[in-house]
């Protein structure tokens, strides 16, 4: 069964899914598929029979929703291919085909995992990086609230030691979420980690979190001070760190792709955390990052409630996409 026709079983309640995991991906990406899907159905009633006009039109619709343009290239060539191989002719059949080709896309016979690769023993660590402003901070509070609701001992160390007000931010949202923080400011990041992690051991922590410094003006001196940290961090935990997530702002479109590879360039980023996907009409952001990087999307930010932080589903999200699409049919 293709992905359009499982969707469509999910929107017909015949197929029995978390409802709330779906509302949340359903209200999230509202604002994009309202200007997404709505062009795209006004594009099936422009155009009966599929056709080049019909494929120039589908482009800048793509590009519009910041799928980003090498990734759209690459989706027309393989649509173009299936039209021409299964001779579809109907615009309207070709939207199954347009939702389940966004999703093979993404895919690409990969197995991706939107899980937590964990420690086998002691603490799992996970280092958070990203530009100052992207909510890193806040996205860390929710990834420690996340996973203290699932029953772990969580802890928060405040690397980002030079930035004026970074460390009591964080120590503050330790407080409001009840978790173990460490952090100190105007010292060696790599010494916080290193007194951090001891004490993380000491407690028997399950989690800790780890945030940095946002600076990307000076690659060098930030990829020296992340192969130090990285270097502190083995030093305690063989394994470690476990994750290293790159939280990016949704809102800033093509650019959070800029981010992602400037950042891929100085360390070895394992996941993207995609903040503030509620607030842009642009949310096809998520397949351009995964076909232009290859980082897989880990968890996706609806809001600023701390439950408003979810694991990445790639089924859900293309029912947020294609609802009112499905629903059309």
């Amino acid at each position: 069964m293709g992905l359009f026709a499982k969707l469509k079983k999910i929107v017909t309640k015949k197929e029995e899914v978390n409802e709330e995991e779906l509302e949340t991906y359903d209200k999230g990406l509202e604002k994009t598929r309202e200007e997404f899907v709505s062009k795209l159905n006004l594009l099936g009633i422009k155009y009966h029979k599929v056709n080049e006009e019909y494929f120039e039109e589908l482009e800048d619709i793509l590009i519009m929703a910041d799928i980003g343009v090498n990734t759209v290239f690459k989706f027309l060539d393989r649509l173009r291919s299936r039209v021409k191989k299964e001779n579809i002719t109907d615009t309207k059949y070709l939207n199954e085909v347009i939702v389940d080709e966004l999703f093979i896309i993404y895919v690409e016979n990969q197995s991706l995992s939107d899980k937590i690769n964990e420690s086998s023993s002691g603490p799992t660590v996970i280092l958070m990086v990203g530009v100052n402003g992207v909510g890193k901070t806040t996205t860390i509070a929710k990834l420690a609230y996340k996973y203290q609701n699932l029953g772990k001992k969580v802890m928060m160390i405040g690397a980002d030691t030079f930035r004026a007000g970074a460390i009591p931010q964080l120590k503050s949202w330790a407080d409001k979420i009840n978790c173990l923080f460490y952090g100190k400011e105007k010292t060696d990041p790599s010494s916080v980690i290193y007194d951090g992690l001891k004490m993380a051991k000491e407690e028997n922590v399950d989690y800790v979190f780890i945030d940095t410094a946002g600076r990307l003006q000076n690659k060098v001196n930030l990829m020296k001070e992340l192969e130090k940290m990285n270097k502190v961090i083995t030093s305690f935990i063989p394994d470690a760190p476990h994750e290293t997530l790159l939280v990016i702002d949704a809102t800033t479109g093509q650019n959070g792709i800029l981010q992602t590879k400037s950042f891929a360039e100085i360390t070895n980023i394992t996941g993207i955390v995609l903040t503030k996907l509620d607030g842009t009409a642009k949310g096809g952001i998520v397949l351009a990052i995964k076909e232009e990087t290859n980082i897989p999307v880990k968890f996706v930010g609806f809001g600023e409630k701390m439950e408003d932080l979810k694991a990445f589903d790639i089924e859900n999200y293309i029912y947020g996409l294609f609802k009112d699409m499905i629903n059309y049919e």
